[in-house]
């Protein structure tokens, strides 16, 4: 079992920035991709940005350019800074991990609000 702990939400005016943190424990090992989903109130929640355990990244449309995903593997953490935020991005965050065993695993944290306000 893997553990995900994320912090670093909080409340930031427009224009604003954040740095999500995710930190993995427990079982952390032969994690090959971890990544950021977002969801709105309302809304299916989405993928925010991706990063492989030998640093290839992909992101969403809506935040290319403004976010950037990084990644510690010695300390099994995930980050996700976020620029020129916009009310938009207003959403609880939830960092994913995938673990590749004889089966590839999934793991979710918990989630951290993130609120823009204009």
């Amino acid at each position: 079992q893997v553990q995900l702990v994320e912090s670093g939400g909080g409340l930031v005016q427009a224009g604003g920035s954040l740095r999500l943190s995710c930190v993995a424990s427990g079982s952390a090992f032969s994690i090959v991709a971890m990544g950021w989903h977002r969801q709105a109130a309302g809304q299916q929640r989405e993928l925010v940005a991706d990063i492989t355990s030998d640093g290839n990244t992909d992101y969403a449309d809506s935040v290319k350019g403004r976010f950037t995903i990084s990644r510690d593997n010695a300390k099994n953490t995930v980050y996700l800074e976020m620029n020129s935020l916009k009310p938009e991005d207003t959403a609880v965050y939830y960092c994913r991990a995938d673990q590749q065993l004889a089966f590839r695993y999934e793991y979710w944290g918990h989630g951290t609000q993130v609120t823009v306000s204009s």
